[in-house]
């Protein structure tokens, strides 16, 4: 009889052992995740850039550039989570992974990081909050076809040598070796701040950025500043040799954004304030950017107009304006037509047209 109940008892306990186990990790299970994401942007049409010829194409990124992506968080308890991403651009035109060729496999993030109640730290490839603010508060947000600011911002100097100018920030829109803490979120206001090392022997190579953003109802804004004394060689931010802009040693940027949504018509505004510090000289630039989106059956109009002009060095003046509509076939597709004109001065004007499809996932 004792050696029946011996012997329930061992099988008793060995189940409740192997149910808390089960149970345990299950639970450990439920507090880790991984998430695969990302879209597919294609669009036909043709571009001309100022002073060049029209092309006609099939190419990816119209209203967004293509890309996937691998997120994933594990609860460390008390509020902590360790985090981490890896997301790549590609061209779906070709397979082509990158943005362009030579671009690397996760150009638009590759981060570790932990996530706690008094903020977010991360490091590796981060996106800068220049950028961030960029795209919240212009109506075409990260189209590198059709979004005017985006192109005063990141498509001007020493980026593309279609055409000459001096406008425009250095660096890209992602910062290698950086390293960023993000505050929680205060009643619709947070902050960022990104360090970015040049990963050798001169002190003197450093990125460094500082971000505030605020969302409170139909009103949002954001106050960026961006410093900037290297690219590949420290103390020279490039050669610029077909932009004719040589011996770069530093650029500073500042830019202010709102928006408002009157449910009917949601406005936009950005300035951006540009200094460049050249090795013999220094010359400044001034961007703004207004637009607005309107709700128009099931999608909307998007309308943007950006202006920039020469404080020095070339002196030229640049007016992009650009017209879209965006319909949405369902959640997560949609159609879009857009057009946009891009003139600089002492250059034939360019522009760019075209219809869409994109996919996200």
């Amino acid at each position: 009889m004792k050696t029946s109940i011996s012997s329930a008892l061992k099988t008793t306990l060995k189940a409740t052992a192997c149910a808390a186990l089960l149970a345990s990790a299950s639970s450990a299970f439920a507090q880790s995740s991984v998430q695969l994401y990302g879209q597919v942007d294609e669009w036909v049409g043709a571009q001309k850039f100022p002073g060049g010829k029209t092309a006609v194409q099939v190419s990816g990124g119209g209203m967004s550039t293509s890309y996937w992506g691998l997120k994933g968080a594990e609860d460390l308890g008390n509020g902590y989570k360790a985090i981490f991403a890896l997301e790549g651009f590609f061209l779906a035109q070709n397979g082509q992974y990158g943005r362009f060729t030579g671009d690397t496999m996760f150009s638009r993030n590759a981060y570790v990081g932990i996530e706690s109640p008094y903020g977010t730290v991360t490091a590796g490839r981060l996106t800068t909050p220049l950028f961030v603010s960029t795209i919240l508060f212009n109506p075409f947000v990260d189209s590198y076809q059709f979004s005017p600011m985006v192109w005063h911002t990141y498509l001007g100097l020493g980026t593309f040598p279609t055409y000459s100018t001096d406008q425009g920030v250095t660096g890209d829109s992602g910062w290698s070796n950086a390293v960023s803490y993000s505050s929680p979120n205060f009643n619709g206001l947070s902050a960022t701040a990104m360090y970015a090392l040049g990963n050798t022997t001169e002190n003197g190579a450093k990125k460094w950025s500082g971000q505030v953003l605020y969302f409170h109802g139909p009103f949002a804004a954001t106050a960026v500043y961006q410093y900037v004394n290297f690219n590949n060689v420290p103390s020279d931010l490039g050669s610029f040799g077909t932009s004719g802009v040589p011996g770069l040693k530093s650029q500073s940027v500042a830019q202010v954004g709102a928006s408002y949504d009157l449910k009917f018509v949601k406005f936009f505004g950005q300035y951006m304030y540009t200094y460049n510090n050249q090795q013999v000289t220094s010359w400044h630039v001034n961007t703004a950017q207004g637009g607005a989106t309107v709700p128009f059956g099931p999608g909307s109009v998007m309308a943007s107009y950006a202006y920039s002009r020469d404080g020095g060095g070339f002196d030229q003046t640049r007016q992009t304006a650009a017209l879209g509509y965006d319909y949405p076939l369902s959640k997560r597709t949609d159609i879009y037509a857009a057009y946009m004109y891009d003139h600089i001065s002492n250059l034939s004007s360019g522009n760019t047209y075209g219809v869409g499809l994109r996919a996200k996932f």
